[in-house]
């Protein structure tokens, strides 16, 4: 995905009026340092904002970036977005 479409996407994002954001990321393979700016970007918005912000089904890689990278603490990760909503609900 270009920057560009990276930029318009979580300008959509950040535009819902929902408490919180789940954010499907099963069809990414591949998490590079533009990604990693774009979660912490999205996240800091949604801090801001008052609104949750949770990651599902982010490949292997993807969690070895954000381990290594300290972010794992501050984006919380679940394996479907079910669990996501359940969490947010209860």
């Amino acid at each position: 995905m270009s920057l560009e479409r990276v930029h318009d996407f979580l300008c959509m994002v950040r535009s819902e009026p929902a408490s919180y954001r789940v954010l499907d990321l099963s069809g990414v393979s591949f998490l590079d340092s533009a990604g990693v700016g774009a979660l912490v970007s999205l996240f800091i918005s949604c801090r801001r904002a008052g609104k949750g912000l949770a990651l599902v089904a982010l490949a292997l890689q993807g969690i070895a970036v954000l381990q290594v990278s300290g972010l794992i603490r501050l984006l919380p990760l679940y394996t479907s977005v079910d669990l996501a909503i359940r969490q947010f609900r209860s």
